[in-house]
């Protein structure tokens, strides 16, 4: 399964607190998780930082990924 595209409303959720509610072992999304539930930055901009996130580590990242829609 692909990442969806920056546009998919998926990211705008997760940015409004879904992310959290990830099953991950993966260290790197674990930290990500914790740096955004502390962010103060809008959401826009978060959803932004998650799409990035998961485009550049896609490949070591499938379990998460197939996560994404249904969160």
């Amino acid at each position: 399964m692909a990442v969806p595209s920056p546009d998919h409303p998926c990211w705008q959720k997760l940015a409004s607190g879904a992310l959290s509610r990830m099953k991950t072992k993966h260290l790197g999304t674990q930290l990500l998780i914790k740096n955004i539930e502390r962010s103060s930055d809008p959401v826009p901009v978060k959803a932004k930082e998650i799409h990035a996130f998961f485009a550049k580590w896609e490949r070591g990242l499938s379990a998460e990924v197939q996560q994404l829609p249904y969160l």
